[in-house]
């Protein structure tokens, strides 16, 4: 048994993130270090820096063929983002390099690709995973291996003409139980964007027209779609991530959503360029008719990174901008005004004694008006407001207001 003096060997990123992986975007610079800690002096032959991510997807299907014979499909595909190679340590000449017992430390650094990567993602049937692998070569040794993954998540603007324009659907179902028709169901709706980020509430307006002769009960959801796909064949797992319910509306009557709110949980961001994996939402709007299926309408979602910006976009709707305009006046607009600064504080003494001083009377007003005519406004910018006070300090006299009269 050869003797291991590897006493640590680990990966450090130059990331601020202790306790969780580091998050980058496409084209940020990842670095870090490789850290090497011997019991005793050591021969080493290299020290190899290896950087992957692929989305990778599986899932196994059973079927049956009879009543007695069965087969297995294996379904399998993976897509290559990132694949860079360096060299940390190499020996010279075929000689073994000699590290000494203690730590060291070899700094790596390497660009993202600008374009081709996707979000980090972990589904049942597949994911998108991101790591630094290093290897350290010895003679009469294995090869020793640790990795250490990292996060990115590609950003997804929600302001941009088609994630700002309102999304809108109608529908309607003819209510039948065993082979009865109950009457007419139908449902509208409409939301201001199709781009949200996590943690925004979707005020949704909608109405309801039951012409049944039942009650029926108007919710909704929003929807996570995984999609998985490999040779040709397509699986998905679907699953609820926030739910809405309503008042029920009764028979032959009529209700209106006027932006009723669905909050939307921390979800990741929408996966869209991936070949392989996709992620989707959707806000479905139904109505529960009882003893039939429901009346459902589905509008799309995109979950982004990056928020609606403050005043919003000239492309969105009216809508979407008067919330949003309202929501920033709010929280700009103090409720007690603030007094206005005074004088003296904006303005020096020595500022106002210079800008006191008369200005110098030019005898020869022939080029008076060839100078800027910005020099004639900084000459009255610092000047000090009247003094106030309550004695009229021009009073008119008696013949004054005579004359006044007379006129």
């Amino acid at each position: 048994m050869i003797f291991d003096n590897v006493k640590k060997f680990d990966i450090v990123f130059d990331s601020t993130e202790v306790d969780s992986p580091p998050v980058f975007s496409s084209g940020d610079v990842v670095s870090g270090k490789v850290v090497l800690e011997l019991g005793t002096a050591s021969k080493v032959e290299s020290l190899k820096l290896h950087a992957e991510g692929f989305a990778k997807v599986h899932w196994t299907e059973s079927r049956s063929a009879g009543s007695s014979t069965a087969y297995t499909q294996n379904y399998c595909d993976e897509v290559e983002y990132l694949d860079r190679r360096e060299t940390l340590m190499q020996a010279d000449n075929g000689e073994l390099t000699v590290l000494q017992a203690g730590k060291h430390e070899f700094p790596f650094s390497f660009q993202l690709p600008e374009e081709t990567l996707v979000t980090s993602f972990e589904g049942k049937h597949g994911s998108i995973r991101y790591w630094v692998k290093a290897k350290l070569h010895r003679p009469w040794n294995t090869v020793k291996k640790i990795k250490k993954e990292f996060t990115v998540i590609e950003p997804i603007d929600i302001n941009t003409p088609s994630l700002l324009a309102s999304q809108a659907g109608t529908k309607d179902k003819m209510a039948r139980m065993w082979y009865r028709n109950l009457g007419q169901v139908s449902l509208t709706a409409k939301i201001d964007r199709k781009g949200y980020t996590p943690g925004e509430v979707i005020p949704i307006f909608a109405e309801f027209d039951n012409s049944t002769h039942r009650s029926v009960v108007p919710k909704a959801y929003i929807t996570q779609t995984q999609t998985f796909i490999a040779r040709g064949t397509m699986k998905q797992k679907k699953s609820i991530v926030a739910t809405l319910s309503g008042d029920a509306v009764g028979a032959r009557k009529r209700e209106t959503w006027h932006g009723r709110a669905i909050k939307i949980p921390p979800v990741g961001p929408s996966i869209l360029q991936c070949r392989i994996i996709r992620v989707e939402y959707t806000l479905r709007v139904c109505v529960d008719v009882p003893g039939t299926s429901k009346l459902s309408l589905e509008l799309p979602l995109v979950m982004g990174t990056i928020p609606l910006h403050p005043f919003g976009s000239r492309t969105s709707s009216v809508s979407s901008q008067y919330s949003v305009n309202l929501e920033w006046l709010r929280m700009a607009i103090p409720e007690q005004p603030e007094p206005p600064p005074d004088y003296c504080a904006i303005v020096s003494d020595e500022e106002a004694e210079r800008n006191m001083s008369p200005p110098l009377i030019e005898e020869d007003f022939t080029g008076v008006l060839q100078r800027p005519f910005f020099a004639y406004v900084q000459e009255f910018r610092y000047r000090p407001p009247p003094f106030y006070s309550e004695v009229d300090p021009h009073p008119q006299t008696p013949n004054m207001r005579r004359r006044c009269m007379t006129c």
